[in-house]
C-alpha cells in the first residue's frame, strides 16, 4: 500500500525540491543574502509537504489498500474504498459495474439454462427414434444391410449420449448421486453394453482381478466413464483377436480400475493434450470418427468425483487407463 501511495506522488515529491531552489534562486539573484532565513523556510515547506502528504496517506489509507489487494471473491470489490472524493467516484464506478456485470451474468445463466433444457429434450426425443429403428432392425436380421444400420445406430447412440453428458456437465452438482457401488458389477454392465462394438471389431474383452471391491461414486457417471474408455480402448486396438483387460484391483490403499488396450498408442507429443476438448491427435486423423471429447469428460467426471485418473501409452504398445478411488472397502466387510 505504502509503495503504491508513493509512487503516484512522486512527481510531487521530486517537484518539491525543484520549487524550493527556484525561490531560493530567485532570492539570490535579486539579492538577498539571508541564508538563515531562507534554509528555514525552506525547512517549513518540507514540514508542510510531508503533513501534507500524511493527511493523504492517512485520507485515502483505505483506498490505497483496496488497489494492493487482490480481491478474493466479486463480493469483496464492493467494499467501501473511503471517504476521499476520489475513492466515493471510484466506488459509485464500481458499484455501477458491478450491477452491469451481474444484470449479464444473470442473463448468460439463463440463456445457459434454456440451451442445457433443449439439449436434454432433444436428445431423449432422438432416442426414441433409435430404438424404433433398433427394433424394427431387430426384425430384419436376415436383410444384408441389417449390421451396417444397426453399427450405425450405436454409433449415433453414443453420440447422443455424448452430446448429453457435455450438457450434464455443466450442472454436475445437481446430477450426481454418491452411493456404494461394485466396481464388477458396474464394469460387467460397462462391457455387455459394448459387446455389439467388442465383436464387430474383433476385439476380445477381458475381465480381471477383486471381485469384492466396493466404492463411494456416481453409478450413471461411473458406467459412462467406463464406456467412453472402453470404445477408445477397442477403437485404436488395431488388428483381429485383439484384447481389452479391465483389470480391478487394491494398491497402496486405494481401489482401482485399470482399463488397458494393446492398441496403436498414443504418441508421447500428444500426451500433455489428451484431455483437452476436441483435442485429437495423430490418432483421431486415423479415425475420423473421433470426437476428441471422451477423455475430457472422464477427466472432468473425476475431479468432480474426488477420483483421480491417470493414463500411460506407448506407441505400438498400447495404452493403459486407471480411475483410483480413495474412499473403498470389501464386501464382506459391509
Amino acid at each position: 500500500m505504502s509503495r503504491l501511495f508513493l509512487r503516484d506522488h512522486l512527481a510531487l515529491i521530486l517537484l518539491q525540491p525543484v520549487q524550493w531552489a527556484l525561490v531560493l534562486l530567485i532570492y539570490w539573484l535579486d539579492g538577498y543574502r539571508n541564508l538563515a532565513v531562507a534554509f528555514y523556510a525552506g525547512l517549513l515547506g518540507i514540514v508542510l509537504c510531508i503533513g501534507y502528504l500524511s493527511f493523504r496517506y492517512v485520507q485515502y489509507s483505505s483506498y490505497y489498500k483496496r488497489l494492493a489487494d487482490r480481491p478474493s471473491s466479486l463480493d469483496a470489490i464492493m467494499q467501501p474504498l473511503g471517504n476521499a472524493p476520489v475513492a466515493e467516484s471510484l466506488q459509485q464506478l464500481l458499484d455501477n459495474q458491478y450491477t452491469l456485470m451481474q444484470e449479464q451474468l444473470h442473463q448468460a445463466e439463463s440463456q445457459q439454462k434454456t440451451h442445457m433444457l433443449f439439449m436434454n429434450q432433444w436428445v431423449h426425443q432422438m432416442k426414441t427414434p433409435i430404438a424404433i429403428m433398433d427394433l424394427t432392425l431387430q426384425e430384419e436380421q436376415s436383410m444384408p444391410y441389417t449390421a451396417s444400420m444397426r453399427e450405425e445406430l450405436e454409433r449415433l447412440r453414443q453420440g447422443l449420449d455424448t452430446v448429453l453428458y457435455v450438457a450434464r456437465l455443466q450442472s454436475f452438482e445437481q446430477d450426481f448421486h454418491v452411493k456404494t457401488v461394485s466396481l464388477t458389477s458396474i464394469a460387467e454392465q460397462a462391457v455387455h453394453e459394448h459387446k455389439r462394438l467388442f465383436i464387430r471389431s474383433q476385439v476380445f474383452p477381458e475381465l480381471v482381478g477383486n471381485r469384492s471391491i466396493l466404492v463411494q461414486t456416481d453409478e450413471k457417471w461411473f458406467m459412462f466413464m467406463l464406456g467412453q474408455l472402453l470404445t477408445n480402448a477397442i477403437k485404436y486396438s488395431t488388428g483381429p483377436m485383439k484384447k481389452v483387460t479391465v483389470r480391478i484391483y487394491v494398491d497402496l490403499n486405494h481401489a482401482a480400475v485399470e482399463i488397458r488396450d494393446r492398441g496403436i498408442g498414443i504418441p508421447k507429443t500428444d500426451l500433455k493434450r489428451v484431455y483437452d476438448p476436441f483435442f485429437t491427435g495423430d490418432n483421431g486423423r486415423q479415425f475420423r470418427e473421433s470426437t476428441g471429447m471422451g477423455l475430457y469428460l472422464v477427466k472432468q467426471a473425476c475431479e468432480k468425483l474426488g477420483h483421480e485418473l491417470q493414463l500411460e501409452s506407448a506407441v505400438g504398445e498400447g495404452t493403459v487407463v486407471r480411475i483410483k478411488f480413495m474412499s473403498w472397502q470389501h464386501a464382506a466387510n459391509m
